[in-house]
């Protein structure tokens, strides 16, 4: 146990000493870590945009709205028997009638074709049921079963079902969302990238100091060792620099998000990454500066012979 208190001690000094070497060079390491920052926050803010769009869509349930045009020969009776009878089918959230009479009223009052509408005889318009699927079934393949099952109801005369641009922005999302993978793998291979190269250059500055430990016995991995987390003192201090810019982003945004939200009566409001991804992004970025790190001064380690 005493090894292992031991072993801990001088990985923990060793720690808070890269950390010092950091210190000592405050605007190298500082730029490091911004460069590391601008990389890691770009498909952050991808993603940002990704959540909040995939949270309104999830709140366009009503898009998959289905209108029942009845025959015209069903009478008020026939309208509502068929409204409760659909209302009562599992995948239907809600059932709203339209009576003919209202339909015309609304065409009347949004088209501007007054006078010429009063020239007709009768009320071309039928009684609509306007059907929401229940949340489950607000999807292409539910909807599309839906509209089979009402188009077969008696007294119904057709069903419109217009989802094509819905299903046209969930692919976009698909692609946005394959795209953002690729970016962060991209923008994280060059952190690995960055942060190797910082490292190299570290460990050529500090040639001199390597060839004497290698003198006294020390080993590669010892001589690595603050190198190593030196790359993860990069990472860290970058996924931080990271994570404010999106915070700063988010909250530079959320007020005109929300008053445009609001003009159009929705109550959305943007959100951020939240504490997941939070986590997910700084392990993420420790991991990859210590991946460089470890590259680097494997390398050029071992290149060094006193």
């Amino acid at each position: 146990m005493s090894r292992l208190a031991a072993r801990l001690s001088r990985h923990a000094q060793t720690l808070v000493g890269s950390l010092g070497h950091l210190a000592r060079h405050p605007v190298g390491s500082a730029m490091t870590m911004a460069v590391i920052g601008a990389a890691l926050a770009l498909p952050l803010l991808f993603q940002v945009a990704l959540l909040n769009a995939n949270a309104v869509a999830a709140q366009w349930n009503r898009a998959f709205d289905l209108s029942v045009y009845l025959d015209k020969k069903a009478g008020a009776g026939r309208v509502q028997v068929l409204a409760r009878e659909i209302g009562a089918r599992p995948d239907v959230a809600a059932v709203r009638v339209i009576t003919a009479e209202e339909a015309l009223a609304e065409f009347r009052r949004t088209s501007g074709f007054g006078k010429a509408l009063d020239a007709l005889t009768d009320n071309p318009l039928p009684d609509t049921l306007v059907v929401t699927p229940s949340l489950a079934s607000s999807t292409p393949e539910g909807t599309a079963a839906l509209e089979t099952a009402l188009t077969a109801l008696p007294g119904v005369e057709s069903v419109q079902l217009d989802t094509a641009w819905v299903q046209r922005l969930i692919g976009i999302l698909h692609v946005l969302e394959r795209v953002a993978l690729l970016t962060g793998a991209l923008l994280g291979t060059a952190v690995v990238l960055v942060v190797g190269n910082t490292i190299r250059l570290d460990v050529l500055n500090r040639r001199a100091e390597i060839e004497v430990m290698k003198l006294v016995g020390a080993t590669d991995g010892f001589a690595r060792r603050p190198f190593l987390y030196g790359g993860v003192w990069y990472g860290l201090g970058g996924g931080l620099i990271a994570l404010a810019v999106v915070a700063l982003a988010t909250g530079l945004l959320a007020g005109p998000v929300e008053r445009l939200a609001m003009a159009y009566g929705s109550p959305f409001r943007l959100h951020g990454l939240g504490w997941r991804l939070s986590l997910a992004t700084l392990a993420g970025a420790v991991f990859a500066g210590g991946i460089g790190a470890w590259v680097a001064a494997t390398v050029h380690i071992r290149a060094i012979e006193p």
